[in-house]
């Protein structure tokens, strides 16, 4: 194991896929526990779908999860499109061996000789000895390809159901199965670890190995990875972007641990562990294939976890990017150890917090229809009228209002609905007369009044 290189090679025309950063996690904790290699390696030859931002997206997301040239294990990234000499060397070796061969078939052609558009090749131009048109590998005719996969085994694929499939067009320029295969053979690679939406071609891709003179690396095939109806994720239906989940304050370590455990486990009942404990333990043998359930209310929960297991002051630096420059960091500092039990994404402090920084609260009609119920500025007026001389602290606001609802036949859940939206503007949020001790005595008495000339 401590020659093991690995590869991630992404395409960049999207967004990052949670499915392919778990695929790279795994490789990454192969490359990591046996001291080799991860080499990261962009597939940029669909010139008319790739963009720099999109390539760019890809090199941020790896290093948001902890993989990045920052670390000794990391190798690249290469580009594709910068070994198509080697690609197309490799396409003239086979054509010279008599692996591969010219071909002018359309699929016209094929559908008239033998009257199905659903026939595979039937190998018409194999021993024409044409000199132009696309190149076709010539797969042998009996027999079988066994492919040896960590996963799921020896799996036999007969040839004689696999069509002399193309692996450069007629201009000369290789197809992704033959330049997948000569970038794995030109960086060593040992393991191909993917997804299985891969395994129907790796048997093309083994004999490519193999007539190039090659040893094919280990195969090893990670299990689908489905949403609650059980279908496979799609970037058309599915929240599947991995910047998306970054930018709405999901933490890297808590996403680190839960695509870990999309399909292996550490072979116990833990689920909440960090990368150094999940790294000696990983095995391929330990995962499973089933479709693996990419359940966004359990990574929300493993988010919360981790949000709350954060030292206070590094919680309230990772609240930074969602906290307004111009708010006072002394005054959020007050009330953060508050706010950090209560949030699940860091997106949300803002809606905790920002009544504390705005100069009135946001009253949207919803949380006010829901609150102000008849008898509301009763309660407004009254606990107003308290707060002018009670002493400012959580337990004597909340002894205030206790004694204004008891007053009104109300006990205190009742008695603070109206309370809270006229101060915060919400009907849910921090602790209610902690946040009144942080807001002061003048802006919360400002707020009650200013609620009850609109109640009037």
């Amino acid at each position: 194991m401590t020659d093991v290189r690995v590869r991630f090679a992404p395409s960049p025309t999207g967004m990052f896929h949670v499915g392919g950063a778990r695929s790279a996690l795994f490789n990454w904790a192969l490359a990591e526990q046996s001291g080799g290699r991860f080499v990261l390696r962009i597939e940029d030859t669909d010139a008319a779908r790739n963009r720099p931002e999109w390539t760019a997206g890809i090199i941020s997301a790896l290093a948001w999860i902890g993989i990045s040239g920052d670390s000794p294990y990391f190798e690249g990234p290469y580009f594709q499109s910068a070994y198509e000499a080697q690609h197309r060397e490799a396409a003239a070796l086979l054509r010279k061996d008599g692996r591969a061969y010219h071909c002018t078939c359309t699929r016209e052609d094929v559908k008239a000789r033998t009257g199905s558009e659903h026939q595979g090749y039937d190998g018409h131009c194999r021993d024409l000895g044409l000199t132009e048109g696309a190149l076709r590998f010539r797969t042998p005719d009996e027999g079988v390809t066994v492919v040896e996969d960590a996963l799921r085994g020896t799996v036999e694929f007969p040839n004689d159901a696999m069509e002399d499939f193309v692996i450069a067009r007629g201009d000369g320029s290789p197809l992704f199965v033959l330049a997948n295969v000569v970038d794995d053979v030109e960086m060593r690679i040992t393991h191909v670890v993917r997804g299985e939406e891969h395994f129907s071609n790796t048997p093309k891709q083994q004999l490519l190995w193999r007539a190039l003179g090659h040893t094919p690396p280990i195969w090893a095939h990670l299990p689908v990875i489905v949403n609650e109806k059980r279908q496979k994720l799609s970037k058309r239906r599915d929240k599947v972007a991995l910047e998306s989940y970054r930018d709405e304050g999901y933490l890297a370590e808590a996403m680190v641990n839960y695509l870990m455990l999309l399909g292996w486990g550490p072979g116990d009942d833990r689920e909440i562990m960090p990368w150094s404990d999940m790294v000696p333990l990983f095995s391929l043998k330990n995962v499973n294939l089933s479709p693996a359930f990419f359940d966004e209310k359990k990574l929300r929960a493993f988010n919360g976890e981790y949000i709350r297991a954060l030292p206070l002051d590094i919680f309230i630096d990772r609240c930074a990017p969602w906290l307004d420059p111009a708010w006072d960091r002394e005054t959020f500092t007050r009330v953060a150890e508050l706010a950090q039990t209560r949030v699940a994404v860091l997106s949300e402090i803002t809606a905790n917090v920002d009544f504390l920084f705005l100069p009135e609260p946001i009253h949207d009609q919803p949380s006010w229809d829901k609150a102000m119920k008849p008898g509301a500025a009763d309660i407004l007026s009254g606990y107003a009228s308290r707060l002018e001389t009670v002493n400012w602290d959580p337990e004597s606001l909340k002894t205030a209002l206790e004694e204004v609802g008891a007053e009104h036949g109300l006990k205190l859940g009742k008695a603070q609905a109206p309370v809270r939206v006229a101060i915060t503007g919400r009907t849910v949020g921090l602790p209610l007369f902690e946040s009144i001790e942080v807001l002061g005595r003048e802006r919360t008495l400002d707020r009650l009044h200013t609620a009850l000339a609109k109640l009037s």
